[in-house]
């Protein structure tokens, strides 16, 4: 009987034995290892089976009784050993133990199921009852909302009647006070030609240092001061012939936000006494959005306010314009000299803080080349560390050559051919690891070289903005008109 690898094989009453006439022959492995480098670990294919006679070539011989030797060859067929039945074993497929579980997994599930319908089913009672709750709590809020709104309405009604029966033509000429004001106004044409110089010379700073800082910020605040006491000056000088238009402005804007508040007042009424019962209720596709262009309540409440305190504004203007005047040149005259004086503090305060950076970076340029210097000699470390590995990565590729060479059975995979594979593997490893570091030092080497070419960059930058803050700017700002001249006294 011939065995070819059969399961049956390891089921005889004698194992085979370990007799060398029965190995197979080695010369073909010799030839197929010779001159291979295993470059990686060894698949598991290529160890031994998981069935011990598949490793053996197929021999026809007739199992016995008697144990394998030299001397088999003279048994009868009378002797041979009847095989083992293993149908038994090949064809079982669960055991009682996995009926069991089958049976009572099923019952679990089962009962799983119906526990689960019966929480939903509470689940769905309880989420009824307490929508519905939670729609008619949401319509009652809706409904005393509605109330507050129209007692809202009610209120600004008020408001805007009592300043529309307020509101009176008034009218004031302006003639004592003209002519400061118009010398305080020509005083203001040289502050704001400096700062508009400081911003035009503040421009050519170059790269990050062209930074919208704390002085260009209170130099743009400057330059917006003077323009506003300017124009502050020129509607007074105006206001005497355009206040009766102001007035009738103001008074056109509360009548027409009283006529807006009277219509929204009827609508809002309507809705407050719709109720689930009520004829031409219907359903309006999209009312629920909301429209990002409309009003809030603070922005409407900031409207009509704005509108009443204009209108309350034009009139105090046209029963102390003269006084305003008077108030509004020293107004004028101290918010330019504090903001003046704001604008150096920060020119002060931003060259300090150019000079400090200035130093830190010098001091991180030198500490950047000290580290350049240092990665460079850390990249030829690595380097004659791999070029270290290589002699010993050839004695042991040598070693594994040489023992491809043994003849017959003494070419085996023992312990010193395992460790010397997992040599070349280790080595192998070590030298691509090297090398992955050799690579993130020169990186580290290019980010350097940059970083030293932008500190360089940067430490010109700092010095071209200290040289226009502090000596063009500031020169320019030594001078500034005093308060005198700022309320049209000389």
């Amino acid at each position: 009987m011939e065995l070819v690898g059969s399961t049956l094989a390891s089921t005889c009453a004698h194992p085979r034995s370990a007799s060398a006439t029965l190995l197979p022959a080695i010369s073909a492995m010799t030839s197929s290892y010779k001159n291979r480098f295993p470059h990686y670990a060894l698949p598991p294919c290529l160890g031994l089976p998981w069935r011990p006679d598949a490793y053996y070539k197929t021999a026809s011989i007739t199992p016995t009784l008697a144990p394998y030797s030299r001397s088999y060859q003279g048994l009868t067929p009378s002797k041979m050993l009847p095989f083992v039945s293993n149908r038994t074993a090949l064809f079982t497929r669960y055991t009682p133990d996995d009926w069991y579980r089958s049976s009572l997994a099923n019952c679990k599930e089962s009962e799983t199921s119906r526990h689960s319908a019966e929480r939903l089913r509470v689940d769905t009672s309880w989420m009824i009852h307490d929508k519905d709750q939670q729609t008619r709590k949401t319509q009652a809020e809706s409904t005393k909302n509605l109330g507050e709104r129209i007692n809202d309405i009610e209120f600004w009604k008020s408001e805007i009647r009592h300043e529309l029966d307020e509101m009176i033509g008034e009218t004031n000429a302006l003639t004592d006070m003209k002519k400061r004001l118009e010398r305080a106004l020509a005083e203001t044409e040289g502050p704001l030609q400096v700062a508009q110089e400081c911003l035009l010379h503040r421009e050519k700073r170059m790269g990050i240092d062209l930074v919208h800082d704390d002085v260009e910020k209170e130099l743009l605040t400057e330059v917006d001061i003077i323009r506003s006491c300017q124009e502050r000056m020129q509607r007074h000088l105006d206001n005497s012939i355009a206040q009766l238009a102001s007035n009738r402005a103001a008074q056109h804007e509360l009548e027409k936000d009283l006529a807006d508040k009277q219509t929204a007042h009827r609508i809002d009424d309507k809705c407050h006494h719709l109720r689930n019962t009520s004829d031409g209720i219907s359903y309006y596709r999209g009312v629920e959005r909301v429209d990002a262009t409309i009003s809030v309540p603070d922005s409407w409440a900031k409207f009509t306010d704005d509108n009443i305190l204009r209108s309350q504004s034009e009139r105090a203007a046209s029963a102390k314009l003269r006084g305003d005047i008077e108030n509004l040149l020293v107004v004028t005259a101290n918010e330019m000299w504090n903001q003046f004086n704001r604008v150096n503090v920060a020119f002060t305060n931003r060259i300090a803080e150019t000079a400090d950076a200035k130093n830190k970076i010098q001091t991180h340029l030198a500490k950047t080349l000290q580290e350049i210097f240092q990665t460079e000699m850390s990249i030829e470390t690595i380097r004659k560390a791999i070029r270290d590995k290589v002699p010993p990565l050839k004695v042991a590729h040598t070693r594994l050559d040489e023992r491809t060479r043994r003849p017959n059975v003494e070419l085996c995979r023992d312990s010193a051919q395992i460790r010397l594979v997992h040599e070349v593997h280790e080595i192998d490893d070590t030298i691509q690891s090297l090398q992955q570091r050799l690579r993130d030092a020169e990186d580290t080497l290019q980010m350097l070289v940059h970083a030293k070419s932008t500190l360089e960059h940067d430490l010109a930058v700092k010095a071209n903005s200290l040289f226009i803050d502090q000596e063009k700017c500031m020169g320019m700002r030594k001078t500034f008109p005093n308060a005198l001249r700022l309320v049209g006294y000389v």
